[in-house]
């Protein structure tokens, strides 16, 4: 019985031995099982693993940045990832203390994967939570391009992701690592990278977030597409206080505060970053074409000779913008167009003008400008690359659909849905009014302010550089600095305001030329000073017949007017199309002492890695004596002391216009040295405002699409009135702020001043009636 026992146990002893070996086996072939995957994964054998090179240099698209002078972005130009990188200093504590205590709270402790929350995740298997580290995380996001479906397949990709992620651990610091997962993420809504998350939902930068905000962004990580505030803010809000949790549980914030923070809302400020919102748009779109130049000169290529990709290679463009006067100018257009335009609005209702918007045009010239716009539209041009008909386009232009259209709301831009025929909508969008404004540091050439228009989305055509229209008297500052410079006339000279024909043929005229006062006064005589600042039209005329138009031409070009002036007395009143771009830098040249300065936009141009690549060459010439080009100027501050200007100086003392609805922000009160014209074409259709101070020349357009589009008179149509506002507003709000350092002062006299400006000495009682009007201000005297 003993013998048989023996031999029981001998023979379950066996067995058991047997199952420890059966179960060392296992072990030691699943280690080694594992070992081989890793060492396969490692060899690239299951899939492409990055090499050093791309370890060290991640492939990520990253959009172009737009940098003001005074270190804002403006804007990015991106296809698909608006993703501007940032270094972990840039990040606030409270958002790599949220990331810590919800993604990955061992960080610190592990190197790549966290065997801890490995083996707890195995055991429970992933119900209990991942266990992926942020290491891991990383990897997936930079190397995993399409994360698989199949169980297999995916566990293969996790494989790769454990191996890449103790190479990203070798390869960088935990705080690169943090930073880069920052940058990588998208947070959704063009969101790409921690820095257009938090300008795109909160405006502002990282390193400006606060807690409850960055808690947000934090939670976001679990599922972008899930937890997007706009779509789901109950989500995110409940997600986001998941993630205060865990700050708490980990003690990176105190209960009080936690409870606190999860009472609170997302407080969102969405701000879209997108090509056709956001600040500065015309001037962004400009620049687009210039960095499209730049890119495609052969000149510039990368070291192995490709082209750079203005959406997916990081290049830092800096401009001369200034954020704070950009915003400036926007906001003086957004207060001043809504009001002139409910007044244009008024005076062309069915009633009051039954062909309105457009003035003087019988149905058959309406129609023929119609026509004309139909074929050189966007609908047009669409329509005709599907293979349609001319007869077919047309028609369609008649038949109602449904449209997103632009409106004044409130005295704010905004939208509304509507049913309209395109034919309609056209005519609809061809009664707006329109401005374009631009600035600039005469001194430098650095453009500061850049406004095509009120509203890209809407209407994209940039009427600072690409648009050019009749510039009526701004022009005549051109004539007088001609003839100062050729016959040494003073401000102090007079010349009789009666009629003068220049007869045909003398200046390449076919026809005698005549003009004509709006005022109707001839009688008398007028100091130059006195005539340019009531733009007496008949003086100009005279100035003209003494010199001719080609100096005058001549003149224009070396100022910077770059497009053909025909050389005819006529342009002696501003016939010739001239853009906004070109007016300011000309005046420029006025302020600079005669210098003229060629416009710089781009200062430099850097790439991902701070590599200069681009850096400006500003070009400039002697067009004036210093002498010419101040007398000129004190000519000009005749115009906003005693002319067409000279509501920039009034206060409530003065007698209230009684069309004072469209005089925005009056009144201005300046009490400095301000050197200007204002300019009213033919028909009212254009009106302008140049202003100066000696270290700032802004130029301002205002007018429809259509020149047979306008106001019925002066008093509303008039320079003084359109356009003369907007910079009246830009300029206080530039004064207000205390950081820019816009001048009060005077226009600096030149040490030789051989030329008369002093004119206090000539007997105005001599020199006629003058009745207070002017051929751009006809109602002025009831000021």
């Amino acid at each position: 019985m003993a013998k048989k026992k023996t031999k029981q146990t001998k023979a379950e002893a066996l067995n058991f031995s047997k199952y420890i070996r059966w179960f060392w086996m296992l072990f030691t072939g699943g280690i080694l099982a594992i070992v081989l995957l890793f060492l396969l994964a490692s060899w690239g054998l299951l899939g492409e693993m990055p090499d050093h090179t791309r370890l060290e240099n991640p492939e990520t698209n990253l959009a172009t940045e737009i940098i003001s002078s005074d270190g804002k972005t403006l804007g990015k130009f991106y296809f698909n990832d608006n993703r501007t990188p940032v270094g972990y200093d840039y990040l606030p504590q409270n958002l790599i203390d949220a990331l810590i205590a919800t993604e990955d709270v061992r960080f610190y402790d592990h190197s790549g994967i966290d065997a801890r929350g490995t083996l707890r995740a195995f055991l429970q298997l992933g119900r209990g939570g991942g266990a992926s580290t942020i290491s891991q995380q990383l990897a997936k996001q930079l190397f995993t391009d399409q994360v698989s479906r199949n169980k297999i397949q995916r566990g293969l990709q996790k494989v790769r992701e454990w191996i890449i992620a103790i190479r990203l651990e070798r390869q960088y610091t935990k705080e690169e690592i943090i930073a880069q997962y920052f940058n990588i993420y998208d947070f959704g809504n063009n969101g790409d990278g921690i820095r257009s998350a938090s300008r795109i939902y909160f405006g502002k930068e990282p390193k400006d977030l606060d807690l409850k905000e960055s808690a947000m962004l934090v939670g976001m990580f679990k599922n972008s597409s899930l937890y997007n505030p706009r779509r789901n803010p109950v989500g995110v809000k409940n997600r986001r206080n998941v993630v205060l949790a865990q700050m708490h549980k980990y003690e990176y914030i105190s209960e009080e505060i936690k409870d606190s923070l999860q009472a609170t809302e997302l407080d969102l400020n969405y701000t879209p970053e997108s090509h056709r919102e956001g600040i500065a748009t015309y001037f962004r779109e400009y620049l687009r074409g210039f960095m499209k130049e730049w890119a495609n000169d052969k000149k510039n290529r990368k070291p192995d000779g490709s082209k750079y990709d203005l959406y997916s290679d990081g290049l830092k463009v800096f401009t001369t913008i200034d954020s704070r006067m950009q915003k400036y100018a926007e906001d003086a257009i957004a207060l001043h167009m809504p009001r002139l335009q409910a007044e244009f609005d008024h005076q062309n209702t069915p009633k009051r003008n039954p062909t309105a918007p457009f003035l003087e045009l019988d149905k058959s010239e309406i129609d023929k400008l119609m026509k004309d716009g139909m074929r050189r539209g966007e609908r047009w041009r669409i329509l005709k690359n599907q293979g349609k008909s001319n007869k077919e386009i047309e028609a369609s232009f008649y038949k109602p659909v449904e449209m997103t259209v632009f409106k004044w709301i409130d005295g704010k831009a905004g939208e509304v849905d509507t049913v309209m025929k395109p034919i309609d909508s056209m005519r609809y969008y061809k009664s707006f009014l329109h401005p374009s404004m631009m600035s600039m540091d005469p001194i430098t050439g650095h453009v500061k302010a850049w406004v095509g228009g009120m509203n890209y989305k809407h209407f994209q055509y940039d009427m600072v550089k690409q648009g050019k229209r009749q510039v009526g008297s701004t022009f005549k500052p051109f004539v007088y600095a001609t003839a100062i410079d050729q016959l040494q006339v003073s401000p102090c000279d007079s010349f009789p305001r009666t009629p003068i024909t220049i007869e045909a043929n003398k200046f390449g005229n076919p026809e005698p030329w005549t003009t004509k006062n709006s005022d109707g006064n001839y009688s008398g005589i007028q100091t130059l000073k006195d005539a340019l600042a009531s733009s007496t039209n008949t003086v100009t005329a005279r100035l003209m017949n003494e010199i001719g138009p080609q100096p005058v031409v001549e003149m224009a070009k070396k100022l910077g007017v770059e497009q053909d002036i025909l050389p005819v007395p006529a342009i002696a009143l501003g016939t010739a199309d001239i853009s906004v771009y070109e007016m300011v830098a000309a005046y420029s040249t006025f302020a600079n002492k005669g210098v003229y300065n060629k416009p710089v936009m781009v200062t430099r141009i850097e790439d991902k890695n701070g590599t200069i690549l681009y850096q400006v060459a500003p070009e400039s010439k002697d067009v004036l004596s210093e002498e010419v080009a101040y007398v000129a100027i004190n000519l000009m501050e005749g115009v906003t002391n005693a002319g067409s200007g000279r509501r920039l100086r009034h206060s409530w003392a003065g007698k209230v216009p009684v069309y004072k609805e469209i005089i925005t922000g009056y009144p201005y009160e300046f009490d400095n040295p301000i050197a200007g014209k204002t300019g009213t074409t033919q028909n009212q259709s254009d009106g302008w405002f140049m202003g100066m101070v000696p270290n700032l020349v802004t130029g301002v357009w205002v007018g429809a699409e259509d020149r047979a589009a306008h106001f019925g008179n002066l008093t509303y149509g008039q320079g003084a009135s359109m356009a003369l506002p907007i910079w009246a507003l830009y300029m206080r709000a530039c004064y207000e702020d205390e950081t820019l350092d816009v001048s009060r002062g005077e226009f600096e006299e030149p040490e030789e001043l051989t030329i008369n400006v002093d004119c206090t000495a000539v007997d105005e009682g001599d020199l006629g009636s003058d009745s207070g009007k002017n051929d751009d201000d006809e109602v002025e005297v009831d000021f």
